[in-house]
């Protein structure tokens, strides 16, 4: 088992190196040039189409709105990344490592919307009638039967990370966070998720949309309102938390307290790594979810998309990564869900930690919701419609077993296999580039449905 372990170790700093950073944030800057910077001009149109996504069209074909849609991946994607992944990023890689977050969100947007536009112009029907989509029918509607096997390659990356990341991992996170906060055992914790992910989870894509686009907007409000108090309490702090940041980014930071001191390159990689780690640009997962969106155009599905890594990383990281700089409990030398519980204490002495706990429940259990939809489609394409109950109901299993057993270990392997997913998904969106270009100049051109 050590032998096991040693080896995911030494493979999961390979996947998530250099390499791996330097290809992510590659094609999502290359995608960002050869699409003329438009992800960045059209941040107030995107909002725009949210908010008009939420009744879809009459010629639009899908199972749920665009905005359903869209909720759904950010149900994946605001989860633990923004509380305990952010705290970390600036716990080992110093206030610095803000600012490569936000330079891979401003990047990842190229790639988040190049990964819907491809999910759904290439999605299927299946024969239950519902629409498929996602990099691996990307790739193999898109790229042809030649790379059949990097889309099957994908899939399984996909199937087997849906599990640990986006299932276990999740629960294990809210019956521990439960059991510091409420002293609630894990096994009651275990039992209460287990049903409740059953309800959902069992009605497939229309539940997990209808659920998605109630509880999210009034999760993230919630933590943000938490997060506006702890601002306002360290209001005279936020000047200097930002001049820290910026200063930081490039200079790295000096030991001060519990902070054992950062280079700019750990501010570097760990910045860019919670950021892809967050946000999910790269991974191609938003397009699984985008493609079930009732939509008459891969374009204004891309543009809604985009606006997940926008949402994800420079509003609610932000706001997680201020409120933990102005309490200047960043060098404490706590770190992950600890260090930002920490800042919530600061502001609200007594009810901080719990409000943080309450928050990191609703984050987690929404991404099990998300990557239960992720998972499944992943599965669907490998053996069939045919794995739709069996899956439901063994996500639903896993759900208790995560949240009452230790998972170092299957922490470890999938946070590997979630990285390896970027590789199929990355390739892909070079080599169909062309393609996303085309179309997008075709909607924002004049008389087109952008262009008007």
């Amino acid at each position: 088992m050590e032998t096991i372990n040693s080896f995911f170790n030494w493979l999961n700093g390979i996947v998530w190196g250099v390499p791996m950073i330097v290809l992510i944030l590659g094609t999502g800057l290359y995608l960002q040039v050869r699409l003329g910077f438009m992800p960045l001009f059209k941040i107030i149109y995107g909002f725009r189409m949210i908010w008009k996504s939420r009744t879809p069209g009459a010629t639009a074909e899908g199972e749920i709105t665009p905005y359903a849609a869209l909720m759904t991946a950010l149900s994946a994607t605001i989860g633990t990344g923004n509380i305990a992944g952010v705290a970390t990023a600036i716990a080992v890689g110093g206030p610095g490592a803000l600012f490569w977050m936000w330079v891979t969100a401003f990047v990842g947007m190229a790639t988040k919307y190049a990964e819907v536009v491809v999910a759904v112009k290439y999605r299927e029907v299946d024969d239950r009638g519902e629409h498929a989509g996602g990099p691996m029918y990307a790739i193999r509607n898109g790229l042809g039967r030649h790379w059949h096997w990097l889309g099957t390659a994908f899939a399984l990356f996909g199937g087997f990370a849906g599990f640990g990341i986006g299932n276990m991992v999740q629960a294990n996170g809210i019956a521990s966070a439960m059991e510091n906060a409420f002293g609630l055992s894990t096994w009651i914790t275990g039992a209460i998720l287990t049903v409740l992910t059953g309800l959902v989870v069992l009605g497939g894509i229309k539940r997990i949309g209808a659920v998605a686009e109630r509880v999210v907007p009034t999760m993230a409000i919630f933590y943000m309102v938490c997060v506006v108090v702890v601002l306002v309490m360290f209001a005279g702090e936020i000047p200097a938390a930002f001049a820290t940041i910026f200063s930081d980014a490039f200079t790295g930071t000096a030991a001060t307290g519990g902070f054992l001191g950062a280079t700019i390159i750990m501010a570097i990689q760990r910045g860019v790594a919670r950021g892809i780690f967050s946000n999910e640009a790269g991974l191609g997962t938003a397009g699984i979810a985008q493609a079930a969106g009732s939509t008459s155009n891969p374009v204004f599905s891309g543009v809604i998309g985009m606006m997940g890594t926008f949402i994800d990383t420079i509003i609610v990281c932000t706001l997680t990564g201020l409120a933990i700089m102005v309490t200047g409990v960043w060098s404490s030398g706590e770190t992950g869900a600890v260090l930002t519980s920490t800042a919530f204490e600061a502001a609200m002495p007594g009810i901080g930690s719990y409000l943080l706990a309450i928050s990191l429940a609703l984050f987690a259990f929404t991404t099990i919701l998300g990557w239960a939809y992720y998972s499944e489609k992943c599965w669907e394409f490998l053996v069939g419609t045919i794995s739709e109950k069996p899956f439901r109901i063994l996500w639903t299993i896993a759900v208790f077993f995560g949240a009452t057993l230790s998972l170092d270990f299957a922490w470890l392997v999938a946070d590997t296999l979630n990285a390896l997913m970027a590789i199929p998904n990355l390739i892909s969106l070079l080599l169909l580039s062309p393609i996303v270009i085309k179309l997008t100049r075709d909607y924002f051109a004049p008389g087109g449905e952008g262009g008007n």
